[in-house]
C-alpha cells in the first residue's frame, strides 16, 4: 500500500463526508446552507486534487500498482457520480444529464473490459481528460449555488454543464471509433 494507492483510498473514504454534508445541508442539519455547500465543495477539491498528485507520485516514483490502476479511475467515477447524484437530489442539475455522463462511464468501463480480455489496452485520450476537467469544473460551480446573488452565475454553470455533456458524448464516440476493431469476434 505505497503512497498513490493511500491517496486513492483516502479520495473515496471523502465521498462519504461530501455527500453527508452536502445532503446534510438540504436536511437542515446547518444553520446555513451556503456555509455547508462551501465545506462540501473544499472536501470534492482535497478529493479531486488527490487525483492529480496520487498519478503525479506513481509516474514520478514508480509506484504504479495494479491496484492503483484499477483503483484510481473508480475512485474518480464514485466521487463524480456521487457528487452528480447528490446535486439531482438538491435539483441543481437535471437527473438526464447526469444518466447521460453515468452511462458513458459504464459503456466506457464494459469496453475497456472487452479490450483488455482481448490483450488491448485503451489509454485515456485528450477528450476523455477535457470532459474530466468540464464535469470537475461543472460539479464546483453546482456546489455553490450562487445563482442568488450573481445573475450570471447560472448561465455560466449551464454553459459549462452543456460543454461537459457534449464533451462526454465526443469522448465517448472517439473511444468507441478509434477501438472499433476491439468489438469484432476473434476466430
Amino acid at each position: 500500500m505505497n503512497l498513490p494507492n493511500k491517496l486513492t483510498l483516502f479520495r473515496v473514504v471523502l465521498i462519504v463526508p461530501f455527500v453527508v454534508v452536502l445532503l446534510g445541508a438540504q436536511a437542515g442539519w446547518f444553520p446555513d446552507s451556503l456555509v455547508a455547500d462551501i465545506i462540501a465543495l473544499i472536501i470534492f477539491v482535497v478529493a479531486s486534487l488527490t487525483d492529480l498528485i496520487d498519478g503525479k507520485i506513481a509516474r514520478k516514483y514508480n509506484l504504479v500498482t495494479n491496484f492503483g490502476k484499477f483503483m484510481d479511475p473508480l475512485a474518480d467515477k464514485l466521487l463524480v457520480s456521487a457528487a452528480m447524484i447528490a446535486l439531482v437530489e438538491m435539483a441543481r442539475i437535471p437527473a438526464w444529464v447526469v444518466i447521460v455522463i453515468i452511462s458513458r462511464e459504464f459503456i466506457i468501463s464494459g469496453f475497456r473490459l472487452v479490450a483488455s480480455d482481448n490483450g488491448v489496452v485503451i489509454a485515456a485520450s485528450y477528450w476523455g481528460k477535457f470532459k474530466t476537467t468540464f464535469q470537475m469544473i461543472m460539479v464546483c460551480l453546482m456546489l455553490v449555488d450562487l445563482g442568488d446573488y450573481f445573475a450570471w452565475y447560472g448561465i455560466i454553470t449551464t454553459v459549462i454543464m452543456w460543454i461537459a455533456l457534449v464533451l462526454t458524448v465526443v469522448s465517448l464516440v472517439d473511444y468507441l471509433w478509434k477501438n472499433k476493431g476491439v468489438l469484432k469476434e476473434t476466430k
